[in-house]
């Protein structure tokens, strides 16, 4: 009937939320909050988006210190189905400006003598921001400064899952603005912050980089295009199940890696399949300096427009634990072209010789 009060739906839930944390009505914010987690279910795409688009005024404005559940909520509704996009750019100049912030703590520990732990009551919250105070003046910054260092210092760890989840998927990572700043950001951050180097490594991820791989006992060459691989063991797997085929077919003769291990690196539910995952290869750069399993794609040298690897013969058996560290990045690997012989050959003459 007319006069029945209108079902509320997610996005009120969000508003509700918005307006509780800005207000710093605890109450209000927890209500909204179990509104939210009944309504997710049943919400849609359109719905979940403007339910973060609701959000979007108090993630703006809220005080680094008092937002972190805010940022793992629009975290939470993006791994749903909301579009990233609404909330990215606020997001990464609020998670920058923190990592950037809670940089410069160490400064004010060292005038307090050390000693600094995360309040667990809010008495003890109020005495730190009274050390950071005093620290602050002792460092020759303005108080709401310091404040705002130590607040950022220990909450913006909080705040760091609202980007990892957008950064696995490609679009996301094509269009990320402030890449720069933030990884330098994060790296800062690297040792104080758990979520930082995770951050960190998404943001060193390439997507359509061309590579070049040369398969030094056969000589054979392969031109590839690689995206979402978070490290070099995974990028092991897939170039072996990229390129480990029939020799008649111009691939490289050898066993393929199993389907469970090849499962753990692209897509699969089990990221660490029994016994784990067993290398083929051992892998070089093209200056001779071999590449290792825990490095990134990003850090392999650069010749003439292609990261180039070289696949020699395993030297000892090595195997490692997890086909992929980022569950949701779906990894593209694309064999665009076999070399003829004459190419690889002088391809292969380029590479320098490990050891040399």
């Amino acid at each position: 009937m007319w006069w029945r009060r209108k079902k509320r739906t997610l996005p009120d839930f969000c508003e509700d939320l918005a307006q509780g944390v800005i207000a710093l009505d605890e109450d209000a914010s927890a209500a909204a909050m179990r509104g939210i987690i009944r309504s997710l279910d049943g919400a849609g795409p359109a719905e979940l988006t403007e339910g973060v688009r609701r959000l979007l005024p108090a993630v703006r404005q809220v005080s680094i210190g008092n937002g972190g559940q805010l940022a793992q909520v629009a975290a939470g509704l993006v791994e749903a189905g909301a579009d990233p996009f609404v909330l990215l750019e606020v997001l990464v100049e609020r998670v920058t400006d923190g990592l950037e912030h809670a940089a410069r703590f160490p400064v004010l520990a060292d005038k307090d003598g050390g000693g600094f732990e995360a309040p667990g009551s809010q008495e003890e919250a109020d005495a730190l921001i009274d050390r950071a105070a005093r620290a602050a003046a002792q460092a020759g910054i303005s108080r709401e400064e310091g404040i705002r260092i130590t607040e950022s210092f220990f909450t913006v760890d909080e705040w760091i899952p609202s980007l990892l989840l957008p950064l696995q998927q490609k679009r996301v990572r094509q269009a990320f603005p402030g890449r720069e700043r933030l990884a330098a950001a994060a790296d800062a951050m690297t040792d104080h912050a758990d979520a930082a180097p995770w951050m960190f490594g998404l943001l060193q991820v390439l997507d359509d980089e061309p590579f070049l791989v040369i398969h030094r006992p056969t000589g054979r060459a392969f031109r590839l295009t690689v995206s979402g691989v978070g490290d070099n063991f995974q990028l092991h797997t897939l170039l072996a199940a990229t390129l480990i085929g029939d020799p008649a077919q111009g691939l490289i003769e050898g066993t393929r890696p199993a389907p469970a291990w090849i499962a753990a690196a692209t897509d699969g539910p089990e990221m660490q399949p029994s016994g784990g995952v067993r290398g083929q290869f051992e892998l070089f750069g093209a200056d001779g300096e071999r590449i290792w399993g825990e490095g990134r794609p990003a850090d392999i040298p650069v010749l003439e427009g292609h990261r180039v690897v070289v696949l020699d013969k395993p030297s000892y058996a090595r195997s490692w634990n997890t086909g992929r560290v980022y569950p949701l990045m779906h990894p593209e690997i694309t064999l665009d072209r076999k070399l003829p012989e004459s190419e690889a050959a002088t391809w292969l003459s380029r590479i320098t010789d490990p050891g040399n």
